[in-house]
């Protein structure tokens, strides 16, 4: 029998450049102070800018809150990015 994938809702809510709430979260996937790498329900989301920062992380209810500078926004459809299995820190220093 095949199964159906149920996608929740992904949304991200930008404020002034500076605070960003996000809704669809699956996983972190890499971080730092000018890149966020981050599985969404859509999709592999990157964040670039300046000193950010996670508030908050609730990945059980998909939801990320985040500060600092953005400058950008781009989705990709992941590709060779998370390989099923490995650990944040082993995908993070490849």
């Amino acid at each position: 029998m095949d199964e159906k994938l149920i996608k929740k809702g992904h949304s991200l809510r930008l404020t002034d450049r500076s605070s960003c709430q996000m809704t669809g979260i699956k996983d972190v996937i890499a971080l730092d102070e000018s890149e966020m790498l981050l599985e969404t329900e859509m999709g592999v989301l990157t964040i670039r800018g300046k000193e950010l920062h996670m508030k908050r992380l609730t990945l059980e209810k998909g939801e990320v809150d985040m500060e600092g500078t953005v400058t950008a926004f781009s989705y990709s459809d992941g590709g060779n990015l998370r390989k099923q299995g490995d650990s944040l820190l082993k995908r993070m220093f490849k």
